[in-house]
């Protein structure tokens, strides 16, 4: 791979905008995490979040209308998404054309975007849809997965999606960010009520009967990396989730990647999340941990 070739490579896996065509919900991108081309669900045009992340790269300021979700469109734009990426005329598009050949392949359709998807009242009826839709194409291989910040597992929606989720190929990508109380309000910044305690009962409470992801975001905020006394209690907080019969078949430690809507917070370097790394990795030697550079 050339020097150009690799750096519109870097620049694709990069480019997580979630506009495609004129759709309102769905929009491909190629994920570092997904390992290929991932197909995003984006419930939440109206960014209607649970948290408020210090990382996040959603300007929550810029009001927008409220959509409900219409089930119809999402079908047809995810069909007409899967049905580009399957007939390989994605990758003919200027946004994918220096996709790398090992990467052009449909991974997961994923439910991520701008705000919480587990808290839409018709979640369940959107992962039914996006899951009748893979049928229907024989996409079983497809994973459907959800990424979430875990704070609306114990509502009717998400209780309802999940025999679904385990019916068609479904994963959980749990957001995990921090340790102490003091730091969950000061890094992920949620809504009237929300605990941490609360978050990590809720993330138990699933893993006990399905295998989940941790997603952990370690960043630099106002020039400082998270403390070690930090990272130290949010190992706790995972020793405490398996010690409770949950089961966690992977960790995943990233750092902000795109530009944030707050300047405060930024990237750690290559050889600090790996460190941190080696720290997670020590406490539940059991788990996988796997690293994603800014």
């Amino acid at each position: 791979m050339s020097e150009t070739q690799g750096q519109d490579h870097h620049n694709v896996i990069r480019d997580h905008r979630r506009q495609w065509h004129d759709f309102l919900y769905v929009y491909p991108v190629v994920a570092r995490r997904s390992k290929g081309l991932s197909v995003g669900i984006n419930l939440n045009p109206d960014k209607r979040c649970t948290y408020s992340c210090v990382y996040c790269q959603v300007d929550r300021k810029i009001a927008r209308n409220l959509h409900s979700v219409d089930l119809e469109v999402l079908r047809r734009e995810l069909r007409a998404v899967l049905h580009e990426a399957a007939e390989g005329t994605i990758w003919q598009h200027p946004r994918f054309s220096a996709v790398p050949l090992p990467l052009r392949r449909i991974n997961d359709i994923a439910f991520s975007g701008d705000g919480e998807p587990t808290c839409m009242a018709n979640f369940d009826q959107a992962v039914a849809a996006a899951a009748e839709v893979k049928r229907q194409l024989d996409l079983a291989d497809v994973k459907l997965v959800v990424i979430t910040n875990a704070t609306a597992f114990d509502g009717e929606p998400f209780r309802r999606a999940l025999p679904i989720l385990e019916a068609n190929n479904g994963e959980i990508w749990a957001k995990l960010d921090a340790g102490t109380e003091a730091y969950f309000l000061r890094i992920n910044r949620p809504g009237p009520g929300l605990t941490l305690d609360k978050v990590v009962s809720n993330i138990t409470e699933v893993a006990k009967g399905c295998p989940l992801v941790i997603q952990t975001l370690f960043l630099s905020l106002a020039g400082d990396p998270p403390p070690l006394r930090e990272v130290t209690a949010y190992c706790e907080r995972l020793k405490g989730i398996l010690r409770a019969g949950g089961q966690i078949k992977l960790v995943q430690i990233h750092t902000v990647a795109r530009t944030p809507a707050d300047a405060r917070a930024g990237s750690l370097d290559d050889a600090a999340l790996e460190a941190l790394a080696a720290v997670v990795r020590q406490a539940i030697p059991a788990v996988p941990v796997e690293v994603f550079h800014g």
